[in-house]
């Protein structure tokens, strides 16, 4: 049975600008299903980088509508990966799909995009080989087409086989760890998720982790050297190389902290983010995603 077409393409990958293969997915897109508009999320996803996808994705997700988000991060491509179509209702019952590699990319913004259950998993029909071609360009031979497929109202059950759920590959999700320092201190260990643009640091904790610790809202919140919390091994990410005794102010927005004052906030993602006034945080604190943060108070 065919689906209500949809008319956006919500596109995302590795592939950077400086290469023609962005332009290539755009192209064969617009050959399957002519009119749709491809709006590019980002296509400077860190090469390789899964986790990064995917949390960009689970960010983007909340605000696209009805369409098929293209993901392509894909280290995988031309081994023994499926590659998924994922169909979700949003709600109001308006149609989102999913299209990328079963790699961990996918499934967390897909489980966060509807209101109820995912509706289906489906693995990917491959054409015929060309045996010309090598077998390293799924996002123009494998996704842009089932992608275009969608967008034409194809139901995903014409594209592919169907897939339990359960059987999609997941990544570990963001570490949000507290505990108490060997001075009676209480910390809080969490992941940095992303560094934007502008240096902010995200951390992977929420609003909602603030409260169940009890971080305050106003003051100071100190960071500190991972080797003295009691929260043990930190599940095989590296701890930021912050010097120990570093403040930040907890401030609503940017504009409360002076030039190159550090800072915490809430920001537009409900995470907790390490910010400078003006500056870079990440620069200078020297902070990269996947390390961790141990903040006290």
């Amino acid at each position: 049975m065919a689906t209500a077409p949809v008319q956006t393409v919500f596109f995302l990958s590795d592939y950077g600008t400086h290469d023609e293969f962005v332009g290539v997915v755009h192209a064969v897109v617009a050959s399957g299903a002519p009119g749709v508009s491809v709006i590019d999320l980002t296509h400077h996803i860190p090469p390789f980088d899964v986790r990064a996808g995917s949390h960009t994705l689970v960010r983007a997700v909340p605000h696209l509508g009805s369409g098929v988000v293209l993901a392509v991060v894909d280290p995988g491509v031309g081994l023994r990966r499926r590659g998924l179509c994922i169909q979700v209702a949003l709600p109001g019952g308006s149609p989102m799909f999913f299209v990328g590699p079963d790699n961990g990319l996918l499934i967390a913004a897909a489980e966060s995009a509807g209101e109820a259950p995912i509706a289906g998993v489906f693995e990917l029909h491959r054409a015929p080989r060309n045996d010309d071609l090598g077998n390293t360009f799924d996002g123009r031979d494998l996704f842009a087409p089932a992608a275009a497929a969608l967008c034409r109202g194809v139901a995903p059950s014409e594209l592919g086989d169907p897939v339990n759920p359960a059987a999609v590959v997941r990544l570990f999700g963001g570490v949000v760890e507290h505990g108490r320092l060997h001075d009676g201190r209480t910390c809080l260990r969490a992941e940095v998720t992303w560094v934007d643009h502008f240096g902010n640091i995200q951390l992977a904790a929420t609003v909602a982790d603030a409260r169940t610790t009890g971080l305050p809202v106003s003051g100071t919140i100190e960071v500190v050297e991972q080797t003295e919390s009691d929260l043990g091994s930190p599940r095989d990410l590296r701890s930021a190389l912050v010097p120990d005794g570093v403040l930040l102010r907890c401030v609503d927005t940017f504009a409360d902290l002076d030039h190159g004052e550090l800072g915490l906030l809430v920001d537009a993602n409900g995470h907790l983010a390490v910010i400078a006034g003006e500056a870079s945080a990440a620069r200078w604190l020297n902070v990269a995603a996947g390390e961790l943060m141990v903040l006290a108070w």
